[in-house]
C-alpha cells in the first residue's frame, strides 16, 4: 500500500511553486484573468470584462464567465500539487455582467478525498453573485510537485 502524503505539508512546503504553476495558465491569461488568493482550500481571481468578451445583447458572454470559475477551481484542486482535472459542474447564471465590470470568482474546497475533490464557486461583481459553479475535480496519482517518496 502506498505511502500516504501529508498534501497539507506539500502545500506549504512548495507554495511558491504550485502557486506559479496554477498562475501560469496561458488560456487565463490571454482572457486578462489574475490570480489575487491562493490558499490551501481557496482561490480567488479577477476579471474585467472587455469589449470583445460580450454576447450579441452586450453583456459577458457566459463562456467567459464560466472561464474565470473553470480556472479557479482548477487553481484550488491544484493546490496540493497533486494533478487534477475538471471532472463535472453545473452552472447558474444569475445575473449579466458589462464591459467594464470587475467580476471576481472565489473556489472553496468543500471536500477533497485521494480521488476527487469537491468545489463551490460564485463569480461576484462587488457584493452581487452574478453566477454560482458546483464542480468535482478528479484527483490523479501523480504529483506536479516533488515528494519524499521520489
Amino acid at each position: 500500500m502506498p505511502k500516504r502524503i501529508d498534501e497539507q505539508a506539500l502545500h506549504q512546503q512548495h507554495y511558491a511553486e504550485i502557486r506559479n504553476k496554477v498562475a501560469s495558465d496561458p488560456y487565463a491569461k490571454s482572457l486578462g484573468i489574475r490570480l489575487t488568493k491562493f490558499e490551501e482550500t481557496l482561490a480567488e481571481a479577477e476579471l474585467v470584462v472587455q469589449d470583445h468578451m460580450v454576447n450579441a445583447y452586450g453583456t459577458a458572454h457566459g463562456a467567459v464567465i464560466y472561464a474565470l470559475a473553470d480556472h479557479v477551481m482548477s487553481v484550488a484542486s491544484n493546490a496540493h500539487g497533486k494533478v487534477s482535472v475538471g471532472l463535472s459542474t453545473n452552472a447558474q447564471f444569475i445575473q449579466a455582467a458589462k464591459p467594464g465590470d470587475l467580476l471576481t470568482a472565489r473556489a472553496i474546497e468543500t471536500k477533497r478525498n485521494f480521488r476527487v475533490g469537491f468545489y463551490r464557486i460564485d463569480v461576484l461583481r462587488g457584493d452581487e453573485i452574478i453566477a454560482t459553479v458546483d464542480g468535482v475535480a478528479y484527483r490523479k496519482d501523480q504529483y506536479f510537485v516533488e515528494t519524499e517518496d521520489e
